[in-house]
């Protein structure tokens, strides 16, 4: 069995036509567990939720990978989990991962979406930082904003919160000249770089390649049953 966790990220996406995986909402605290105890042999973290509820515990990571668990993260919620449990075997993939690893980013709030619920598909509500540091780049490379206005747009989109995070209302924090912002937001919304996206894409495509079985967990560390751990998940024996 296979389970990606995913909600904004792919909203909008064409998935491979492929019923192998079963895509579940984006992952909360307890949600790897009740993967793993439904039979997963793969699981990929995209997307998490964090603001209201307890977000995905490292403790249910690490116990699905002292089951033989492949856990692969990218993109988002994915992105940083592999990059804090990249050292006890979860696998991280994408630009967004290496950002994380390596240390260029540091923040979550540059992975941050506000979105929809459920019921209307996950609507992206905001533009996350990674995105919109990406396409102002890239519209500077193809000389389509100034060199002013490429870091006027960078400090403003890093000033915003993350729910508020829109390209209108980074074009209108940074353009002055009011005959220019419209043109500036149109040129942002054009060239458009989803990140994000694209790395949840490679995941899904890895998860996909994935033969569906565990493997023999052969690590240097062994999980421990806290009593945290028991108390929240009873039924857990320490293998």
């Amino acid at each position: 069995m296979k389970v990606i966790f995913a909600g904004p990220t792919l909203h909008g996406a064409i998935l491979p036509s492929n019923t192998d995986y079963e895509l579940r909402p984006p992952a909360r605290q307890g949600d790897f567990f009740r993967a793993i105890q439904d039979g997963a042999n793969i699981i990929g973290l995209i997307d998490g939720i964090y603001e209201y509820v307890p977000a995905i515990w490292h403790k249910e990571i690490l116990f699905g990978l002292s089951q033989g668990v492949h856990i692969f993260g990218a993109a988002s919620m994915g992105a940083l989990r592999a990059a804090e449990c990249s050292a006890f075997g979860m696998v991280g993939l994408g630009e967004i991962y290496e950002g994380f690893a390596s240390g260029v980013l540091e923040n979550d709030a540059d992975v941050a979406q506000s979105h929809a619920p459920a019921e209307m598909g996950f609507l992206p509500l905001s533009e996350p930082l990674v995105n919109v540091r990406a396409t102002i780049s890239q519209c500077l490379q193809r000389a389509q904003i100034t060199s002013a206005e490429h870091d006027q747009l960078q400090n403003a989109a890093v000033g915003i919160f993350f729910k508020d995070r829109t390209y209108r209302r980074v074009v209108r924090s940074a353009i002055q000249d009011a005959d220019r912002v419209g043109a500036v937001l149109a040129v942002l919304r054009a060239n458009n770089v989803n990140l994000k996206l694209r790395d949840a894409q490679l995941l899904v495509e890895t998860v996909i390649s994935m033969p569906d079985c565990r493997f023999i967990p052969e690590f240097s560390w062994r999980f421990e049953a806290t009593s945290v751990w028991n108390a929240m998940f009873p039924t857990i024996e320490s293998p």
